[in-house]
Protein backbone atom coordinates (compact mmCIF):
# COMPACT_ATOMS: atom_id res chain seq x y z
CA UNK A 1 0.00 0.00 0.00
CA UNK A 2 1.33 3.43 -0.95
CA UNK A 3 0.73 5.70 2.02
CA UNK A 4 1.63 8.92 0.22
CA UNK A 5 -0.69 7.96 -2.64
CA UNK A 6 -3.47 7.28 -0.13
CA UNK A 7 -3.02 10.67 1.50
CA UNK A 8 -2.96 12.36 -1.90
CA UNK A 9 -6.26 10.70 -2.90
CA UNK A 10 -7.85 11.74 0.40
CA UNK A 11 -6.53 15.32 0.23
CA UNK A 12 -9.78 16.73 -1.13
CA UNK A 13 -12.02 14.51 1.02
CA UNK A 14 -13.40 15.56 4.43
CA UNK A 15 -10.75 15.30 7.17
CA UNK A 16 -12.39 12.32 8.87
CA UNK A 17 -11.93 10.15 5.77
CA UNK A 18 -8.22 9.70 6.49
CA UNK A 19 -9.02 8.48 10.00
CA UNK A 20 -11.56 6.01 8.57
CA UNK A 21 -9.06 4.79 5.98
CA UNK A 22 -6.22 4.43 8.51
CA UNK A 23 -8.47 2.54 10.89
CA UNK A 24 -9.46 0.13 8.13
CA UNK A 25 -5.89 -0.53 6.99
CA UNK A 26 -3.94 -0.52 10.25
CA UNK A 27 -6.47 -1.48 12.92
CA UNK A 28 -9.05 -3.66 11.16
CA UNK A 29 -6.35 -5.00 8.80
CA UNK A 30 -8.56 -5.12 5.73
CA UNK A 31 -7.08 -6.35 2.44
CA UNK A 32 -9.74 -4.76 0.19
CA UNK A 33 -11.10 -1.22 0.38
CA UNK A 34 -14.64 -2.59 -0.07
CA UNK A 35 -14.31 -3.90 3.49
CA UNK A 36 -14.04 -0.32 4.79
CA UNK A 37 -17.81 0.08 4.68
CA UNK A 38 -17.92 3.61 6.12
CA UNK A 39 -16.19 4.93 2.98
CA UNK A 40 -18.37 5.92 -0.02
CA UNK A 41 -18.58 3.32 -2.77
CA UNK A 42 -16.94 5.56 -5.38
CA UNK A 43 -14.03 6.22 -3.03
CA UNK A 44 -13.65 2.49 -2.32
CA UNK A 45 -13.41 1.83 -6.06
CA UNK A 46 -10.90 4.65 -6.57
CA UNK A 47 -8.71 3.39 -3.74
CA UNK A 48 -8.83 -0.22 -4.98
CA UNK A 49 -7.76 1.00 -8.41
CA UNK A 50 -5.05 3.44 -7.37
CA UNK A 51 -3.95 2.27 -3.91
CA UNK A 52 -4.35 -1.50 -3.70
CA UNK A 53 -4.04 -3.19 -0.31
CA UNK A 54 -3.05 -6.53 -1.80
CA UNK A 55 0.27 -8.06 -0.74
CA UNK A 56 1.35 -11.02 -2.90
CA UNK A 57 2.85 -13.50 -0.48
CA UNK A 58 3.14 -17.25 0.05
CA UNK A 59 3.49 -18.62 3.59
CA UNK A 60 5.57 -21.63 4.67
CA UNK A 61 4.96 -23.13 8.12
CA UNK A 62 7.50 -25.01 10.25
CA UNK A 63 6.61 -28.47 11.55
CA UNK A 64 6.38 -27.24 15.13
CA UNK A 65 3.98 -24.45 14.14
CA UNK A 66 6.14 -21.77 15.73
CA UNK A 67 7.66 -20.21 12.61
CA UNK A 68 6.06 -18.86 9.46
CA UNK A 69 8.07 -17.56 6.53
CA UNK A 70 6.55 -15.46 3.76
CA UNK A 71 8.01 -15.16 0.29
CA UNK A 72 6.60 -11.85 -0.93
CA UNK A 73 6.59 -10.85 -4.60
CA UNK A 74 6.83 -7.10 -5.15
CA UNK A 75 5.22 -5.09 -7.96
CA UNK A 76 8.38 -5.33 -10.08
CA UNK A 77 8.46 -9.15 -9.54
CA UNK A 78 11.43 -8.99 -7.16
CA UNK A 79 11.12 -11.24 -4.10
CA UNK A 80 11.75 -10.62 -0.43
CA UNK A 81 11.16 -12.54 2.78
CA UNK A 82 9.65 -11.92 6.19
CA UNK A 83 9.62 -14.36 9.11
CA UNK A 84 7.13 -14.57 11.97
CA UNK A 85 8.29 -16.31 15.17
CA UNK A 86 5.72 -17.28 17.80
CA UNK A 87 6.98 -17.65 21.37
CA UNK A 88 5.42 -19.59 24.23
CA UNK A 89 5.25 -16.43 26.34
CA UNK A 90 2.78 -14.90 23.86
CA UNK A 91 5.18 -12.78 21.83
CA UNK A 92 4.85 -12.72 18.05
CA UNK A 93 8.10 -11.36 16.61
CA UNK A 94 8.35 -10.35 12.98
CA UNK A 95 11.68 -10.19 11.17
CA UNK A 96 11.44 -7.85 8.16
CA UNK A 97 13.63 -7.16 5.14
CA UNK A 98 14.91 -3.72 4.17
CA UNK A 99 16.42 -4.47 0.76
CA UNK A 100 16.13 -6.89 -2.15
CA UNK A 101 19.38 -8.77 -1.69
CA UNK A 102 22.37 -7.27 0.10
CA UNK A 103 25.62 -5.63 -0.94
CA UNK A 104 27.69 -6.80 2.03
CA UNK A 105 28.32 -10.43 1.01
CA UNK A 106 28.60 -12.00 4.47
CA UNK A 107 29.89 -15.55 3.91
CA UNK A 108 27.33 -17.24 6.18
CA UNK A 109 24.27 -15.44 4.75
CA UNK A 110 22.05 -16.70 1.93
CA UNK A 111 21.04 -13.13 1.06
CA UNK A 112 24.68 -12.24 0.51
CA UNK A 113 24.79 -14.65 -2.44
CA UNK A 114 22.17 -12.56 -4.26
CA UNK A 115 24.10 -9.32 -4.33
CA UNK A 116 22.12 -6.09 -4.07
CA UNK A 117 19.20 -5.41 -6.41
CA UNK A 118 17.54 -2.42 -4.78
CA UNK A 119 16.35 -0.93 -1.51
CA UNK A 120 12.75 -1.27 -0.36
CA UNK A 121 10.42 1.69 -0.03
CA UNK A 122 8.96 2.39 3.41
CA UNK A 123 5.62 1.10 2.08
CA UNK A 124 7.18 -2.21 1.02
CA UNK A 125 8.63 -2.60 4.51
CA UNK A 126 5.30 -1.81 6.20
CA UNK A 127 3.51 -4.21 3.81
CA UNK A 128 5.47 -7.07 5.39
CA UNK A 129 3.92 -6.13 8.73
CA UNK A 130 0.42 -5.83 7.28
CA UNK A 131 0.74 -9.17 5.50
CA UNK A 132 1.59 -11.05 8.69
CA UNK A 133 -0.78 -9.03 10.89
CA UNK A 134 -3.62 -10.13 8.60
CA UNK A 135 -2.28 -13.68 8.60
CA UNK A 136 -2.19 -13.84 12.40
CA UNK A 137 -5.73 -12.49 12.67
CA UNK A 138 -7.08 -14.95 10.13
CA UNK A 139 -5.25 -18.03 11.44
CA UNK A 140 -5.25 -17.44 15.20
CA UNK A 141 -8.01 -14.91 15.86
CA UNK A 142 -8.59 -11.23 16.64
CA UNK A 143 -6.47 -11.21 19.82
CA UNK A 144 -3.24 -12.31 18.15
CA UNK A 145 -1.02 -9.32 17.36
CA UNK A 146 2.53 -8.76 16.21
CA UNK A 147 4.33 -7.66 19.39
CA UNK A 148 7.86 -7.04 18.10
CA UNK A 149 9.48 -6.04 14.80
CA UNK A 150 13.13 -6.74 14.04
CA UNK A 151 14.96 -5.29 11.03
CA UNK A 152 17.13 -8.37 10.59
CA UNK A 153 15.88 -9.85 7.33
CA UNK A 154 17.28 -9.37 3.84
CA UNK A 155 19.51 -6.33 3.38
CA UNK A 156 21.42 -3.90 5.58
CA UNK A 157 18.96 -1.46 7.22
CA UNK A 158 21.50 1.37 7.56
CA UNK A 159 22.16 1.27 3.80
CA UNK A 160 18.47 2.11 3.35
CA UNK A 161 18.39 4.47 6.31
CA UNK A 162 15.69 6.96 5.33
CA UNK A 163 13.14 4.39 4.22
CA UNK A 164 13.75 2.25 7.31
CA UNK A 165 13.21 5.28 9.57
CA UNK A 166 10.05 6.22 7.67
CA UNK A 167 8.74 2.67 8.10
CA UNK A 168 9.52 2.82 11.83
CA UNK A 169 7.61 6.10 12.03
CA UNK A 170 4.53 4.38 10.54
CA UNK A 171 4.93 1.32 12.78
CA UNK A 172 5.20 3.55 15.85
CA UNK A 173 2.53 6.12 14.95
CA UNK A 174 -0.62 5.73 17.07
CA UNK A 175 -2.72 6.84 14.08
CA UNK A 176 -1.28 3.94 12.10
CA UNK A 177 0.03 0.73 13.71
CA UNK A 178 0.93 2.09 17.16
CA UNK A 179 3.68 -0.40 18.00
CA UNK A 180 5.84 0.77 20.89
CA UNK A 181 9.28 2.03 19.87
CA UNK A 182 10.96 -0.25 22.42
CA UNK A 183 9.35 -3.20 20.65
CA UNK A 184 11.22 -2.32 17.43
CA UNK A 185 14.87 -3.29 16.84
CA UNK A 186 17.28 -2.44 14.04
CA UNK A 187 20.17 -4.81 13.42
CA UNK A 188 23.21 -3.56 11.54
CA UNK A 189 26.37 -5.34 10.45
CA UNK A 190 28.28 -2.34 11.73
CA UNK A 191 27.73 0.63 9.41
CA UNK A 192 29.41 3.28 11.54
CA UNK A 193 27.81 6.26 9.79
CA UNK A 194 24.39 4.67 10.37
CA UNK A 195 25.08 4.01 14.05
CA UNK A 196 26.05 7.65 14.53
CA UNK A 197 22.89 8.90 12.79
CA UNK A 198 20.78 6.43 14.75
CA UNK A 199 22.15 7.79 18.04
CA UNK A 200 20.47 11.13 17.24
CA UNK A 201 17.02 9.64 16.58
CA UNK A 202 14.33 10.61 19.07
CA UNK A 203 12.43 7.31 19.15
CA UNK A 204 13.56 4.73 21.70
CA UNK A 205 14.14 2.03 19.07
CA UNK A 206 16.60 -0.75 19.99
CA UNK A 207 20.00 -1.11 18.34
CA UNK A 208 21.55 -4.51 17.60
CA UNK A 209 24.96 -5.26 16.10
CA UNK A 210 25.63 -8.37 14.00
CA UNK A 211 29.04 -9.26 15.41
CA UNK A 212 29.75 -12.97 14.73
CA UNK A 213 33.50 -12.81 15.41
CA UNK A 214 35.69 -11.52 18.26
CA UNK A 215 38.59 -10.16 16.18
CA UNK A 216 39.25 -8.31 12.94
CA UNK A 217 40.91 -11.21 11.12
CA UNK A 218 37.99 -13.62 11.52
CA UNK A 219 35.31 -10.94 11.19
CA UNK A 220 36.82 -9.65 7.93
CA UNK A 221 36.84 -13.21 6.61
CA UNK A 222 33.16 -13.72 7.47
CA UNK A 223 31.93 -10.16 6.93
CA UNK A 224 33.80 -8.13 4.27
CA UNK A 225 32.33 -4.86 5.65
CA UNK A 226 34.80 -5.26 8.54
CA UNK A 227 37.64 -4.38 6.16
CA UNK A 228 36.12 -0.90 5.97
CA UNK A 229 34.47 -0.49 9.37
CA UNK A 230 36.86 -2.23 11.76
CA UNK A 231 35.61 -3.99 14.87
CA UNK A 232 37.04 -1.51 17.37
CA UNK A 233 35.70 1.42 15.36
CA UNK A 234 32.26 -0.17 15.42
CA UNK A 235 32.51 -0.65 19.20
CA UNK A 236 33.62 2.99 19.60
CA UNK A 237 30.53 4.11 17.66
CA UNK A 238 28.37 1.88 19.89
CA UNK A 239 29.92 3.42 23.01
CA UNK A 240 29.12 6.90 21.66
CA UNK A 241 25.54 5.74 21.06
CA UNK A 242 25.31 4.43 24.64
CA UNK A 243 26.74 7.64 26.09
CA UNK A 244 24.05 9.64 24.27
CA UNK A 245 21.09 7.30 24.66
CA UNK A 246 21.81 5.34 27.86
CA UNK A 247 20.30 2.33 26.07
CA UNK A 248 21.35 -1.32 26.13
CA UNK A 249 22.83 -2.64 22.86
CA UNK A 250 22.43 -6.22 21.69
CA UNK A 251 25.34 -8.00 20.01
CA UNK A 252 24.25 -10.95 17.86
CA UNK A 253 26.70 -13.81 17.52
CA UNK A 254 25.95 -16.77 15.25
CA UNK A 255 27.68 -19.94 16.48
CA UNK A 256 29.18 -21.73 13.46
CA UNK A 257 30.81 -25.11 13.86
CA UNK A 258 34.60 -24.96 13.76
CA UNK A 259 34.62 -21.33 12.67
CA UNK A 260 33.87 -19.03 15.61
CA UNK A 261 32.75 -21.34 18.43
CA UNK A 262 35.98 -22.32 20.17
CA UNK A 263 36.73 -21.70 23.84
CA UNK A 264 39.42 -19.24 22.74
CA UNK A 265 36.84 -17.36 20.62
CA UNK A 266 34.58 -17.19 23.68
CA UNK A 267 37.34 -15.81 25.91
CA UNK A 268 38.29 -13.25 23.26
CA UNK A 269 34.64 -12.18 22.91
CA UNK A 270 34.30 -11.88 26.68
CA UNK A 271 37.09 -9.30 26.82
CA UNK A 272 35.19 -7.14 24.30
CA UNK A 273 31.71 -7.55 25.76
CA UNK A 274 32.22 -7.04 29.49
CA UNK A 275 30.46 -3.67 29.66
CA UNK A 276 27.30 -2.78 31.62
CA UNK A 277 25.03 -1.98 28.65
CA UNK A 278 26.38 -4.65 26.31
CA UNK A 279 24.30 -7.81 25.90
CA UNK A 280 25.34 -10.83 23.81
CA UNK A 281 22.68 -12.85 22.04
CA UNK A 282 24.10 -16.20 20.95
CA UNK A 283 22.27 -17.81 18.04
CA UNK A 284 22.92 -21.31 16.80
CA UNK A 285 23.49 -21.08 13.07
CA UNK A 286 20.63 -21.89 10.70
CA UNK A 287 22.59 -23.64 7.89
CA UNK A 288 22.53 -22.15 4.40
CA UNK A 289 24.94 -24.55 2.71
CA UNK A 290 28.40 -23.19 3.45
CA UNK A 291 28.62 -23.85 7.19
CA UNK A 292 27.12 -26.01 9.93
CA UNK A 293 25.67 -25.12 13.34
CA UNK A 294 27.76 -25.62 16.45
CA UNK A 295 27.29 -28.75 18.54
CA UNK A 296 25.33 -28.49 21.78
CA UNK A 297 28.56 -29.13 23.67
CA UNK A 298 30.30 -26.17 22.02
CA UNK A 299 27.26 -23.93 22.45
CA UNK A 300 27.04 -24.70 26.17
CA UNK A 301 30.78 -24.22 26.63
CA UNK A 302 30.73 -20.89 24.78
CA UNK A 303 27.82 -19.56 26.84
CA UNK A 304 29.39 -20.71 30.11
CA UNK A 305 32.68 -18.92 29.32
CA UNK A 306 30.80 -15.66 28.76
CA UNK A 307 28.70 -15.98 31.90
CA UNK A 308 31.63 -16.96 34.12
CA UNK A 309 33.47 -13.80 33.05
CA UNK A 310 30.45 -11.63 33.88
CA UNK A 311 29.18 -10.98 30.36
CA UNK A 312 25.42 -10.46 30.01
CA UNK A 313 24.66 -13.27 27.56
CA UNK A 314 21.67 -15.32 26.44
CA UNK A 315 21.14 -18.18 24.00
CA UNK A 316 18.41 -17.72 21.44
CA UNK A 317 16.65 -20.70 19.93
CA UNK A 318 16.95 -20.99 16.14
CA UNK A 319 13.57 -20.97 14.43
CA UNK A 320 12.31 -22.58 11.26
CA UNK A 321 15.24 -24.64 10.01
CA UNK A 322 12.85 -26.97 8.18
CA UNK A 323 11.36 -24.07 6.17
CA UNK A 324 14.70 -22.38 5.41
CA UNK A 325 13.94 -19.47 7.71
CA UNK A 326 17.43 -17.99 7.54
CA UNK A 327 17.10 -14.74 5.64
CA UNK A 328 17.42 -15.00 1.87
CA UNK A 329 17.17 -18.77 1.51
CA UNK A 330 13.84 -18.86 -0.33
CA UNK A 331 14.34 -15.68 -2.37
CA UNK A 332 17.81 -16.83 -3.38
CA UNK A 333 16.42 -20.17 -4.62
CA UNK A 334 13.58 -18.52 -6.54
Amino acid sequence: MKLEKLQLILKDEPGFREKQAFEGVFKKLVSDWNEVTNLPKNLQEKLNEQCSLEVDGKVFESKDGKTFKALITLKDSEKIEAVLMRYEDGRNSLCVSSQVGCALGCKFCATGKMGIKRSLSSDEIVDQFLFFARFLKEKFGENEKITNVIFMGMGEPFLNYDNVMKAIEILNDEKAIGLGARNISVSTSGIIEGIKKFSDEERQVNLAISLHAPNDELRSELMPINKKDKLQDVLNAVDEYISKRKRKVMFEYLLIDGVNDSEENAKELATLMKKPLYMVNLINYNPTGNFNPSSKKNVDRFLNVLKKTGVNATLRHSFGGDIKAACGQLANES
